[in-house]
């Protein structure tokens, strides 16, 4: 009946399903959950566009993927500037002048300079063999001990020393006064949601909700000639090798009987005595009038078997254990696995939308790039890599 089964209604799921489409072939989407979008779920509350699994700021450097989400869905100017508290202090992020002046009171960037290299230097460490060793040379005890320690404790489940340098390798330093989080040439979040998004790319493809593929795989996949995978591959093995390991996470939702609760969309909580690493407040992601409003706190998790998977662990012990499973992955060409879970890696929106957009290009022939005549030079795989001036 199809030419493909896709399954997962998220951004890989849905950015196939609208190539498929594009280039006449027949898909099913089924989704596990009862709602389309995936991680990026947006759901009204108050009026007020609330991220039901943390908080998604869309950020690209990449022309042909900003082109093609601009399709679907009209973005505002949102810039991402969160803010760090620890035990009350406030600081700025990413770590910039402004973050320097509040911890140590330097003005200029050579002070701010002269210190990182002052407490890198006491600390002596020659090749960073862990977390802790990565961040101290990057930015010194002081940042360190109040905005990295305790929160990536929380985020992991274990202390920084066990945890690989290779983490925080890309920790950006700023040696300007610039709190936009990312160095990323577009960004901003849709102004009807992630949902409205994401529907509107799957218009005219077949969706049923609140399906298991897993629970009758033989039956689904005798619907189609190729399936697009997007859940865990492990599952789709069941397990045969062992789980991989995840990192999980639980959110708390409520409504504040006030119109604005911390004045910044995001707030990171960076001690390890608080239980949750940050406080989301939905209204200025997308702001709106409304007398009250919309926060979550937001809780990592030990992972287990049947909890929702959030981060994939890439130790040294899941990578071995992943490649197994892609090697029995490649004795299966009618499954293209794809995605966070399908290829167990944690990707930014833009770079799930780009992995889609290139598979759909391999599999269908067809190229988003080639319907518009001022997108054909901009290739798929040419992603802007320059750097913000004053980033050390």
């Amino acid at each position: 009946m199809y030419d493909y089964l896709i399954v997962g209604a998220g951004l890989y799921g849905a950015t196939f399903a609208e190539r498929a489409r594009a280039a006449g072939k027949r898909s099913l989407v089924i989704e596990r959950r009862d709602h389309i979008g995936g991680n990026c779920y947006t759901e009204k509350v108050e009026g007020i566009d609330v991220h039901c699994y943390g908080a998604h700021i869309f950020h690209t450097n990449h022309p042909a993927v900003w082109a093609y989400v601009n399709r679907f869905a009209e973005f505002n100017n949102f810039v991402n500037s969160p803010v760090a508290n620890y035990k009350g202090q406030l600081f700025n992020l990413p770590f910039n002048m402004n973050t320097f002046h509040a911890m140590w009171g330097v003005k200029t960037p050579a002070e701010a300079q002269a210190m990182i290299e002052r407490q890198r230097h006491a600390a002596g460490i020659e090749e960073p063999s862990n977390l802790e060793e990565q961040a101290v040379s990057l930015v010194g005890h002081d940042i360190y001990e109040m905005l990295v320690k305790g929160y990536t404790e929380k985020q992991w489940g274990r202390p920084c020393r066990e945890l690989p340098a290779s983490i925080i390798k890309r920790l950006p330093v700023r040696l300007t006064f610039d709190n936009n989080y990312f160095n990323a040439r577009w960004q901003g979040i849709p102004e009807r949601g992630y949902t409205a998004l994401v529907e509107k790319m799957l218009e005219g493809t077949e969706v049923c909700l609140s399906t298991d593929f897993l629970a009758d795989r033989e039956h689904f996949e005798s619907l189609a000639r190729k399936v697009v995978y997007t859940g865990p591959m492990d599952a789709f093995f069941d397990f045969c090798f062992g789980p991989l390991e995840y990192r999980s996470l639980k959110f708390k939702t409520r409504v504040e009987n006030c119109s604005n609760y911390q004045g910044v969309a995001v707030m990171n909580y960076t001690d390890r005595e608080t239980p949750y690493t940050r406080v989301i407040e939905h209204k200025h992601f997308n702001p709106v009038e409304s007398r009250r409003t919309v926060v979550t706190e937001e809780y990592p998790a030990t992972w287990t078997l049947g909890d929702e998977p959030f981060y994939p662990v890439n130790d040294a012990r899941n990578a071995t254990l992943f490649q197994r499973y892609l090697l029995l992955a490649e004795q299966h060409p009618n499954v293209i696995f794809g995605g966070r879970l399908g290829q167990y890696r944690y990707f930014d929106m833009d770079k799930v939308i780009l992995e889609a957009l290139m598979k759909a290009r391999a599999e269908l022939g067809v190229s988003f790039e080639d319907e518009k005549p001022e997108d054909r030079n901009m290739p798929l795989g040419a992603v802007n890599s320059e750097k913000r001036t004053g980033e050390a």
